[in-house]
């Protein structure tokens, strides 16, 4: 029988990174530049390998290929096989991240045999002054962009949002973005790794080299129209659910409860995903009880209906799924 399922996160250093997902989420970083923990990853060579119950040591594509529709959702399993839908990450922006952006379904397919990437982020940590970079202040024309980009002058055209912990922004494919210097953030994500980079701030490795530039490729899938309002408001609710996100790649929504709770997914179709915040609780489960702690991923299966949260204190939860819209 199938039960909550914890993983072995894959770290990976990044130029940018540095030591916060070591000192909030006691991550196993070897240096300090600890960029992003992927906690929850079908990806290519970073498939996520289970590390609790008779299933540990199995990787996530190898549980799909056993389970099908009852790990992931009969609808799920239909329409991606062994492709598992989404990516789920921790990032600690040390450093700015490049300016870049995402393509949709249809470039990603045309170009790279692959998803786009629409994605959202859930601020864990902020410090004082951090911003992140989230579309166009103004509406903006390709060619008003190109010579900015060329003058070096694009972040002047850019909108910086001031951030505070548990701000939530939603970034679809298109929409031109970084995480700026201070800011960690939780990511949830359409499976992809394509990238267009389009501003690097002039930044070299260690051979003095700039990373690589993606402006023609970029050019057909930014959004040049003007971003008003790129943060989602919400009000959280104690002990019940708050819905942040809904779109056709994944519904979140945020848990932050400090009493026992049942929660029912037998309508929904569909895996979920915790993504512990704040506090540690346990899930029960068929008379089994998983320990959760601040910063693990759980993956839920789809043949689970019901079961119980636990917790120890105040905790903040990222659920997931994907909605049958």
């Amino acid at each position: 029988m199938l039960y909550p399922l914890k993983f072995e996160p894959v770290l990976k250093d990044k130029i940018w990174g540095g030591t916060k997902l070591k000192r909030l989420f006691n991550k196993a970083a070897t240096s300090d530049k600890l960029g992003e923990s992927w906690e929850l990853s079908g990806y290519e060579a970073d498939e996520s390998v289970v590390t609790n119950g008779f299933l540990t040591g199995n990787n996530l594509p190898e549980l799909i290929e056993i389970y099908m529709g009852e790990l992931v959702g009969d609808k799920i399993y239909d329409e991606f096989g062994l492709y598992f839908p989404l990516l789920f990450k921790l990032i600690d922006a040390n450093e700015n991240l490049s300016i870049q952006v995402h393509p949709g379904d249809e470039i990603a397919a045309e170009r790279h045999n692959s998803f786009g990437k629409t994605e959202m982020w859930y601020v864990i940590d902020a410090d004082p002054g951090a911003v992140l970079i989230i579309g166009f202040k103004n509406d903006c024309s390709r060619d008003e962009y190109l010579v900015a980009l060329e003058k070096g002058h694009v972040e002047d055209l850019l909108q910086k949002v001031p951030v505070t912990k548990g701000d939530v922004f939603f970034i679809p494919a298109g929409l031109v973005h970084a995480i700026g210097k201070g800011v960690v953030v939780a990511e949830i994500q359409q499976s992809s790794d394509i990238t267009y980079r389009i501003y690097d701030f002039k930044r070299t490795d260690d051979q003095g080299n700039e990373r690589e530039l993606h402006t023609e490729e970029a050019l057909d899938v930014i959004q040049f129209e003007a971003s008003k309002n790129p943060k989602i408001n919400y009000n959280l609710l104690t002990n019940e659910i708050t819905p942040v996100v809904n779109c056709q790649y994944f519904t979140t929504n945020i848990l932050h409860f400090n009493q026992y709770l049942t929660r029912n997914y037998a309508s929904i179709n569909s895996f979920v995903a915790y993504m512990c915040m704040e506090g540690n609780f346990v899930i029960e489960f068929s008379g089994e009880k998983t320990i959760v702690n601040k910063g693990d991923t759980i993956l839920i299966p789809a043949c689970i209906d019901e079961l119980n949260l636990i917790p120890d204190n105040d905790v903040t939860l990222l659920e997931v799924y994907i909605s049958e819209n």
